[in-house]
């Protein structure tokens, strides 16, 4: 697909009737997206959803909806430089010995990341088109508030589990929602779909859920699930996704429990998926807020991520908890 071709159909996809810039005319038609033997679109495939696009726009790049085609190389030229880079690097100072050490020095060298060397096609800013700023909006009160609590506990050592998030402790899947958001690897997801049900498996930590089609009701409020309760419908072509009933361990960029998520799912053509999401969580965010991204079509396979609740890192982490606690039992001990 060309620049435009894509540019055109996130209007037709988004939410609000947004419109997004086309940096040139569209010059050839996307070939027709395919269809089920029962008549519905058809999503079934393995969707690659990896680029630099940042989520939010860059503040230096604040009014820029659009990149210049220059400027997207430059983008990208400077992405690579940071990968070649990010190897070589010493460690501050302010990193020997530190508890965070994820933060300070990273937790793997390049060759396990995945993220991807370009931007998208129609060479946005950031993967949010709303805002018209692709920012997310702000936190409210008690949501700073929580931020805060987390963060406190984040900065020493885990006394447990709990202590840590559920993506670090392989609960649920970095990247794999709901929403979706392009991450550091294992940006892949694959669709199945029958006329009643649609199944999503994510790469990351290997999580699937399960969708009906039939108009059931959602689960009560007080049942919640580590990936939600979705729900799905046909609006014409698009696949719409309301996912509600997510636990308040499950933050997605400072929700809450009460983060409600509409996604998009649009066949645009062979080898193209558009992909968008609405957060709307008023407990947490100012104001509700969208991002949009294609999904390309890939050959796969998608291979099992064996990351796993109870893994090593975990243990070895509570391991360093608990020598701190005895040697401070030994320390208070009676001569």
């Amino acid at each position: 697909m060309t620049r435009t071709c894509l540019a055109s159909m996130v209007v037709a996809g988004a939410a609000g009737a947004m419109l997004l810039p086309s940096p040139a005319p569209c010059q050839t038609e996307a070939a027709a997206a395919p269809r089920t033997a029962w008549g519905a679109p058809d999503l079934r495939g393995i969707w690659d959803f990896r680029t630099i696009t940042p989520l939010e726009r860059p503040r230096e790049m604040a009014g820029k909806e659009v990149l210049t085609e220059s400027e997207a190389e430059a983008f990208e030229e400077r992405a690579a430089q940071r990968r070649a880079e990010a190897d070589t690097l010493a460690i501050p100072e302010r990193c020997v010995g530190s508890p965070n050490f994820v933060d300070c020095v990273g937790s793997y060298n390049q060759l396990w990341f995945d993220r991807g060397t370009e931007v998208l096609q129609d060479r946005r800013s950031s993967l949010i088109v709303d805002p018209p700023d692709g920012r997310i909006p702000d936190l409210t009160p008690a949501a700073r508030e929580r931020a805060d609590a987390v963060a406190a506990i984040r900065r020493r050592p885990p006394r447990g589990p709990e202590d840590r998030r559920v993506g670090a402790r392989c609960i649920v899947g970095f990247n794999s929602g709901p929403p979706m958001s392009p991450s550091a690897y294992n940006n892949n997801m694959q669709l199945f779909q029958t006329r009643d049900y649609v199944a999503i498996l994510n790469e990351m930590v290997h999580d699937v859920r399960i969708i009906p089609l039939d108009g059931r009701e959602h689960l009560p409020a007080h049942i919640r699930q580590w990936m939600g309760v979705s729900r799905g419908r046909w609006e014409g072509d698009m696949l719409v996704v309301d996912t509600r009933n997510l636990t308040d361990q499950t933050m997605f960029k400072g929700s809450g429990g009460n983060m409600r998520v509409i996604e998009r799912f649009r066949r645009l053509d062979a080898n193209t998926l558009l992909y968008e999401y609405t957060i709307n969580d008023p407990e947490s965010f100012v104001r509700p807020w969208t991002a949009v991204f294609p999904m390309r079509l890939t050959e796969g396979p998608i291979y099992e991520y064996a990351c796993h609740e109870g893994n090593y890192s975990m243990f070895n982490l509570l391991s360093g908890a608990r020598a701190e606690e005895k040697a401070a039992k030994q320390s208070s001990a009676p001569p």
